[in-house]
């Protein structure tokens, strides 16, 4: 069976008009001839998007019962067996109620492109995994619902939804995005000017290098330079809070590298002897590499010293690029046994180096 295509409808933040564009464009392909139906939209009570739907074929919703409440989801059982030519599914960051076949919607629009379904969706920037802090600092929101960016990579096509901040909260201001309880709140925070250009730039910036990297792989396929594959990017953390930080850093250079991702670790001792709060880290590490395609490397410190671990680490793996984070050792202690980024530097020539301080991962 011939996977079915995607379509992501992206936007810099709610309100920019990315269901609506995706129903305006499911019109037009229904007087094309093509068979499309609804999946799950959700207009949010907009007045615009609503009237645009009109008398769109909506397959049934999933009811699913938790806690005496019922909640609506995406039927994927019933969408396979209409097959649909095309299939709109909204909000795919959304997660689902607890008793679903699948935790979130990401996953039943996979399931769906398994099964030969064309799938348009839509989602807003600050949905995407990696960039959960960099979105904490511009907005001082932290977005609960995510998913992975690697995601993004198996668009087919991206369309970029976009409008100036200003048109944005002339928009709001006329509630058209929000009910008016929360106009005002949310003009003087998540919609303020600053917030919404940041957003922008992060959503222009996200599709640029998605798009740059579809070029890339095109170029891979028809010209086959194994010069192009050459990139290759170890971060080295450790069991402690800055881990996460710096392998967002450190998939975000890999991305726009085109590189491959390594994620390195080295156990003080056995797993069974670490604290809970390094045990958490290190599930995290885990998790990451599915999150972001990378490969986690997980090394018990023994003889070697540290710097000798990563330096065998990066030979094995043809390392181009470390990165490391802010050295944990006071001056005195870089005196009597050495700094760390120093050894590695004489232990690796031809590789560089990247620190990133703890204020900037």
């Amino acid at each position: 069976m011939t996977r079915g295509k995607l379509k992501l409808y992206i936007g810099s933040a709610p309100g920019v008009g990315k269901t609506y564009k995706m129903l305006a464009d499911a019109r037009m392909l229904i007087e094309e001839g093509r068979d499309v139906v609804l999946g799950l939209i959700e207009t949010h009570g907009r007045r615009e998007t609503a009237a645009m739907i009109g008398s769109l074929e909506q397959v049934p919703l999933l009811e699913v019962l938790y806690k005496d409440k019922v909640f609506l989801e995406v039927n994927v059982d019933a969408i396979i067996a209409r097959q649909p030519d095309i299939v709109l599914i909204d909000e795919l960051a959304h997660t689902n109620a607890p008793g679903s076949i699948r935790k979130k919607r990401y996953q039943d629009v996979s399931a769906l492109l398994d099964a030969g379904i064309n799938v348009y969706s839509a989602v807003n920037i600050q949905h995407f995994e990696s960039l959960l802090f960099k979105v904490k600092e511009v907005t001082g929101v932290e977005v609960r619902e995510r998913i992975p960016d690697p995601f993004l990579g198996e668009a087919d096509e991206i369309l970029l939804v976009d409008v100036t901040p200003q048109t944005l909260r002339e928009r709001l201001e006329q509630g058209k995005i929000y009910r008016k309880e929360k106009i005002e709140q949310s003009l003087n925070s998540f919609f303020s000017l600053q917030n919404l250009a940041s957003l922008r730039e992060l959503s222009l910036r996200q599709v640029a290098d998605e798009v740059d990297d579809q070029v890339y792989q095109t170029r891979l396929l028809i010209e086959k330079d194994p010069k192009l594959l050459q990139e290759r990017i170890l971060v080295c953390v450790q069991l402690n809070g800055n881990a996460r930080k710096l392998i967002y850093r450190g998939f975000r250079m890999a991305s726009r590298l085109k590189a491959d991702l390594y994620i390195l670790t080295i156990l003080p001792g056995p797993e069974n002897k670490l604290s809970a709060g390094q045990a958490e880290v290190l599930a995290m590490l885990r998790e990451s590499g599915s999150l972001f395609d990378a490969e986690v490397l997980i090394r018990i410190q023994g003889e070697r010293s540290i710097a000798a671990t990563i330096t065998a680490v990066a030979k094995h793996h043809r390392i181009t690029q470390i990165v490391l984070g802010q050295s944990a050792r006071t001056r005195w202690q870089e005196i009597r046994r050495g700094s760390i980024v120093n050894q590695i530097m004489r232990q690796n020539r031809g590789i560089d180096l990247q620190i990133v301080s703890d204020d900037q991962v």
